[in-house]
């Protein structure tokens, strides 16, 4: 039986054999997982001390139990730790340090085993050993740039010592993962081998290195330095621009890191293990990494949502998508490439050749990328039969319906169908702005009706929104909820109201543009505005992608079901442009003016004649606003709004909202969410910034839960 001489509940130390030497076993009771959580950490520097004790030491082999290395760092314990000072916070990162240090300064050789993943503080702590062997199947990276952070447990640091500079600050700021080969290229990793060889590499490794063979001890000095051979100051400036063009909006991380590396690269190691936690401290407390990584665990919080939600439902075999061209071909298509067979019905032929054609585009898409091979490609199309009647309906388990977005037909269209489905097959309409409630009426089965909202480019866009009427059974919300997780889709399941979740509130952003307009504002500087602030695109530029035809009905639908605080238009620049036939990118002309490339793709121009136009809805004439003026007439009634959807229950909770507006919109990532975006401000500062828009209208009132917390110091979300 294994002679366990330290045993924790992530960590425990074993002797390999009788002569001095043993190993560490990263291995949590409990869980799938290894993870460097605090008690990891406190486990590993009990289990360090512990070897540093015995007498007879002569090397230590580290190992993991699990499939996988060490994932990371504990994200949960981020939101707590994070609302400390820079200064606390540093204090907490330099004192975990201080067991990787321990590691590294053991007076014999350590050599790692990375089987899995060696992700963020895993990474950190194999290079902490003196050699390292890696996998052929393991991956290694640094990924916490992507939550707004970059290493904190002397990853900057070593990495930059072991593979050179210009390779430890290309990792760090992409946080793109390795493969054995490539980390081994890198000088990352000492050797690879094949997964079952793996130990017994280590462990001749480990023997080389206690015999003399290997001088691991040159190694390890060698990362208490300074940095050798760094590159020229012209190559370093380089660096530090390359990686502030490719760093997102408001997102500093890697800019931060990069330049406290290329200062460090001159001090010793305890100095650069100084100036990174003092560092990590300060890009901890931005709006980036406050977001990104809430963004994160509303993820986690979400899958563990949908899991329930479906839990017991059977998995969706067969589909079928009642409308095709371009919106149904991307349903049927994405449903396809997860194995899921569909049938595809239009009234019209030509409707049909455009759904596959839609279909065949993106199979050739995934077969450019690699994903596919010629066999797999043929085999997902066949899985999508095109046909103009019912055949074959009573087998599938769910329709999509993806008809025109008209009421009388859609409820005409369904009324007919369910008749041809069987008893428990349920119906899930795309539609973007009608009600459910509204187009259950005459069905013989309302119960089984559901909301399928999906977002275009429907392979693209990851969210679904799935709309529960008053009337729809949990288990037809559940077999929609099963298909968009089949799809590889993330489904938010909202309640039936004008414009569900993610348009309802982005029509209240939207009137926020028009107002800016009726009062005077060039659209090109509130466009230039909130693309600064973080949007992928302007609103007047969202509009003509959209369509000024499409996005002024929606408009007008949405704002319908909610009068007080979105009345009808006096002064609307997209009915204005619509109604002079600018539809925008689909006309050549919109509120930017737009040429076709060879490629297809159109190319924006400004259009001059739009300003005189829109003069016609501006009494008062041109005016300036500033950035910030635009930025809080534009979000501030989206707060408002999202304030109400979570206070009428429209969405479970207020991560739930935040999730569904970065998926369904491109919501700021830096900024987390509209919720997460008002939690930064501080909802005395919210109130305060609406209160001096009241004059705008009840778009901007505050709901009385807003002032509450605003008195009281409350928050919409609760760091975890």
């Amino acid at each position: 039986m294994e002679q366990r001489v330290y045993q924790g509940q992530t960590v425990r130390v074993v002797p390999v054999s009788g002569d001095g030497v043993f190993e560490i076993v990263f291995d949590r009771i409990g869980d799938s997982i290894n993870k460097f959580d605090d008690r990891t950490v406190a486990e590993l520097g009990e289990a360090v001390a512990f070897l540093r004790g015995q007498p007879n030491l002569r090397g230590v082999l580290a190992t993991s139990a699990k499939e996988v290395f060490v994932v990371g760092a504990d994200i949960t314990e981020f939101g707590r730790k994070f609302t400390q000072p820079s200064a606390e916070i540093a204090v907490g990162v330099a004192r975990s340090n201080d067991v990787f240090v321990a590691i590294e300064d053991l007076p014999v050789p350590s050599v790692v085993a990375v089987n899995g993943f060696a992700l963020g503080g895993g990474l950190e702590f194999v290079l902490s050993c003196s050699l390292r062997v890696m996998s052929t199947s393991a991956s290694v990276g640094l990924p916490e740039v992507k939550l707004g952070l970059f290493p904190g447990f002397g990853g900057t640091v070593r990495l930059s010592r072991v593979a050179g500079l210009a390779t430890a600050c290309e990792w760090v700021a992409s946080g793109r993962p390795a493969g054995a080969e490539a980390a081994r290229a890198a000088g990352v990793v000492d050797a690879v081998a094949e997964p079952t060889a793996l130990r017994a590499a280590a462990l001749n490794l480990l023997e080389s290195a206690m015999s003399g063979t290997v001088d691991w001890a040159a190694r390890q000095a060698a990362k208490r330095a300074s940095v050798g051979n760094v590159p020229d100051r012209t190559v370093l400036d380089d660096l530090v621009a390359k990686v502030r063009r490719a760093s997102p909006p408001h997102q500093p991380a890697a800019e931060m890191a990069v330049q406290m590396m290329l200062r460090a690269a001159s001090m010793s190691r305890d100095e650069a293990l100084a100036l990174e936690a003092r560092t990590f401290g300060d890009v901890a407390r931005t709006q980036a990494a406050a977001s990104l990584v809430q963004a994160f665990l509303d993820d986690q919080f979400m899958k563990k949502t949908v899991k329930a939600l479906s839990k017991g439902t059977p998995p969706v075999r067969q589909a079928a998508v009642l409308g095709a061209g371009i919106m149904g071909g991307g349903i049927a298509i994405a449903a396809a490439l997860r194995g899921v067979s569909v049938r595809m019905k239009d009234i019209q032929t030509q409707a049909l050749e455009l759904g596959m054609a839609e279909a065949k585009k993106q199979v050739a898409r995934q077969t450019r990328q690699g994903r596919l091979d010629e066999a797999q490609a043929a085999q997902v199309l066949q899985r999508i039969q095109p046909q103009t009647d019912d055949a074959g309906f009573a087998e599938v388990d769910i329709v999509v319906e993806a008809i025109v977005e008209n009421l009388a037909i859609k409820r005409r269209v369904l009324g007919e169908l369910q008749s041809s489905l069987a008893p428990q097959a349920v119906i899930a309409s795309n539609t973007s702005s009608l009600r459910i409630d509204d187009i259950t009426e005459g069905l013989q089965r309302p119960e089984q009706l559901v909301g399928m909202h999906f977002f275009n480019p429907v392979p693209m866009m990851p969210l679904v929104e799935i709309v529960r009427g008053e009337r729809t059974c949990d288990a037809a919300v559940a077999s929609a909820v099963s298909l968009a997780v089949t799809m590889g889709k993330t489904p938010i399941v909202v309640k039936d109201c004008p414009g569900f979740l993610v348009n309802r509130l982005l029509t209240a952003y939207m009137r926020g543009f028009l107002g800016l307009i009726a009062d005077g504002a060039d659209f090109v500087e509130v466009d230039q505005a909130m693309e600064a602030f973080g949007w992928p695109m302007g609103p007047a530029y969202l509009e003509d992608v959209v369509g000024l035809d499409t996005g002024s009905h929606v408009n007008d639908v949405i704002s319908a079901g909610y009068p007080q605080r979105m009345p009808a238009l006096a002064q609307d620049a997209l009915k204005l442009l619509a109604s002079r036939g600018r539809l925008g990118q689909k006309s050549g002309v919109g509120f930017y003016r737009y040429e076709t490339r060879p490629d297809g793709r159109p190319v924006r121009s400004h259009a001059e004649d739009t300003h005189a136009l829109l003069t016609e809805l501006q009494p008062e004439g041109r005016r300036s606003f500033t950035a910030d003026e635009i930025v809080d007439r534009m979000m501030l009634p989206m707060i408002v709004e999202a304030a109400h959807a979570l206070d009428e229950g429209v969405v479970g909770s207020a991560a739930e909202l935040d999730r569904a507006m970065l998926l369904g919109l491109g919501f700021p990532a830096y900024a987390g969410g509209p919720l997460q975006y008002a939690d930064w401000l501080g909802p005395q500062e919210v109130v305060a910034r609406c209160d001096r828009l009241r004059h705008l209208g009840a778009a901007l009132e505050p709901t009385p839960r807003m002032r509450k917390m605003a008195a009281e110091g409350q928050r919409f979300r609760t760091p975890s």
